[in-house]
C-alpha cells in the first residue's frame, strides 16, 4: 500500500526529514520494508500495510514534537519506532518531552523507551528504586540526571556515587599508587557520566568541596547519608551482606537508586549476587520499586542490541534471569 502525508510547516518539515533527509533515510534502514519519497512537504510512503502504517504514525508524532520545540536528533527515529512497535498507542509526547535535566551544551536528557519513562517517574516518586537491566539502557545515566537535577533544585544537599571494586575484592593495598589512583579504574565510568551533566570544572569544584562523592562501595560502611541522592551502580557485583550495608546506610530525606545486570555478574567462588538477592528480598515491600529494562531499551548504537541479542541466543539461562520480574 502507499499512503501520502502532507506537513503544513516547511521549517518543522525540514527538521523532521532531517539535512539530506538523513531522517527519513534512517526510518527506511530501520523499517527495511518501507520506502519514503519527499516532493516539497509530502511524503509519500510505501509498503506493506503494518509496516507503512509504524512509518505514519512515527512521523505524525515527531513531527508533532518538533512543533512544540523539541530539538530531534536522528537516534529518536529508532527510539520512537521501538517504542511504538511495542505498543502503537504509545504517545511519544508523554515520553520525549519528559525532561530531567538541560546539559551544559543545552541538550535536553529525556527518556527514550516507555521503560525509561517509568523508571524516572520511579525515581521522582520513590525513596529507593532499583534499574535492572543489560548495558545501554540508561540506567545509571538516568539516575544521574535525577541526582545531579535534585541538586540543582537544592532537593538534597550532595550527590553520593558508588561502585563496588570487584577486581580488587574491595581490598585495595596491593594494587599500585595511591588510594585514588587504586579506585579510580572502577569509577571512572561514573566520572564520565558525570561531565556529560555539567562542565568539567564545575563538576571538580563540586568534587572537591565534598558537594559530590565518587567512592568505591567499601568507604559507604558505617556512614549514615543524610539530604542525599546515592546511586549504586554495578550493583551485580556486590555480595549480600555489602547490599545489606549499602540499604542500610540512607538516612533521613534521602534517595537510592541501584542498577545493575544480572546477566553480568563477576563475583569470585559463585557469590550470590547482592542484587538478585535484594530482588528476592525485597520485593514484596511497597515502597521499592524495581524497574527492568531489556535489549529494546538499549539507547547505544545499534550494534549494543545485536551483541546482546547474540549472548542471550548462546545462553539462553541469562536472558531468562534477565527478564525475571521483580
Amino acid at each position: 500500500m502507499t499512503e501520502k502525508l502532507e506537513f503544513s510547516d516547511p521549517q518543522n518539515f525540514q527538521t523532521l526529514a532531517g539535512k539530506r533527509n538523513d531522517n527519513i533515510n534512517e526510518l527506511t534502514r530501520v523499517l527495511r520494508g518501507v520506502e519514503i519519497n519527499s516532493r516539497g512537504t509530502v511524503l509519500s510512503i510505501s509498503g506493506e500495510k503494518e509496516e507503512v502504517e509504524l512509518a505514519k504514525g512515527v512521523l505524525i508524532q515527531l513531527y508533532s514534537l518538533i512543533s512544540e520545540g523539541y530539538p530531534l536528533y536522528r537516534t529518536d527515529i529508532d527510539h520512537a519506532v521501538r517504542i511504538l512497535k511495542a505498543n502503537s498507542r504509545a504517545k511519544l509526547k508523554d515520553i520525549f518531552l519528559d525532561a530531567v535535566y538541560v546539559t551544559a551544551g543545552r541538550r535536553v536528557i529525556s527518556p527514550k523507551s516507555s521503560a525509561q519513562k517509568a523508571y524516572i517517574e520511579a525515581i521522582r516518586n520513590y525513596d529507593c528504586v532499583f534499574g535492572i537491566g543489560p548495558a545501554g539502557t540508561g540506567k545509571t545515566f538516568l539516575a544521574m540526571a535525577m541526582a545531579v537535577a535534585a541538586l540543582v533544585k537544592k532537593e538534597v544537599k550532595r550527590i553520593i556515587l558508588a561502585r563496588p571494586a570487584v577486581e580488587a575484592g574491595e581490598k585495595l593495598g596491593f594494587l599500585p599508587g595511591d588510594l585514588s589512583e587504586k579506585v579510580n579504574p572502577y569509577l571512572r565510568p561514573l566520572y564520565d557520566a558525570l561531565h556529560t551533566m555539567m562542565p568539567f570544572e564545575k563538576a571538580a569544584k563540586l568534587i572537591e568541596s565534598g558537594t559530590i562523592e565518587v567512592a568505591p562501595l567499601a568507604f559507604m560502611r558505617g556512614r549514615t547519608l543524610d539530604d542525599s541522592f546515592v546511586i549504586l551502580d554495578e550493583a551485580q557485583n556486590t555480595t549480600r551482606d555489602q547490599m545489606k550495608m549499602f540499604l542500610t546506610r540512607l538516612g533521613f530525606d534521602s534517595k537510592a537508586v541501584i542498577t545493575g545486570d544480572i546477566t553480568q555478574i563477576d563475583l569470585p567462588g559463585g557469590q550470590r549476587s547482592g542484587l538478585v538477592d535484594a530482588r528476592d528480598v525485597l520485593k514484596d515491600i511497597k515502597t521499592i520499586k524495581f524497574c527492568s529494562f531489556t535489549r529494546h531499551d538499549v539507547v547505544r548504537h545499534p550494534l549494543v542490541q545485536e551483541i546482546i541479542d547474540a549472548y542471550e541466543r548462546r545462553d539462553p539461562a541469562s536472558k531468562k534471569a534477565a527478564e525475571k520480574p521483580g
